[in-house]
């Protein structure tokens, strides 16, 4: 299994989890822009931090498991993980915060 495919499974997953929480939600236009705003912020912070990280010799990846599209030096499978992390944590918040009772 490459990255790729590790990704896609962790992102479907994570997909699905937000939409059931965001159908479930009363406020779908806030949590969808508070997620976009996060995931772009996410975004920029990989970009910057992962090429600091691999510039400097910290980590290296094995080429035979990625598909060889980079962001700087970067490989794009990273950027899975906020994306991922952003929708599954938001789903789950979503999902199991107290309802308000107003």
């Amino acid at each position: 299994m490459n990255f790729s495919q590790l990704n896609a499974i962790f992102l479907v997953v994570a997909a699905l989890i937000f939409a059931a929480a965001l159908w479930r939600s009363r406020r779908r236009y806030v949590v969808v822009i508070a997620v976009a705003i996060s995931i772009l912020v996410l975004v920029v912070l990989t970009v910057i931090f992962d090429n600091v990280m691999i510039a400097s010799g910290l980590f290296d990846y094995g080429g035979h498991t990625l598909n060889g599209l980079r962001l700087g030096l970067a490989p794009i499978e990273d950027f899975a993980y906020p994306v991922g992390g952003a929708l599954l944590l938001t789903g789950l918040w979503t999902m199991f915060a107290r309802r308000e009772t107003q």
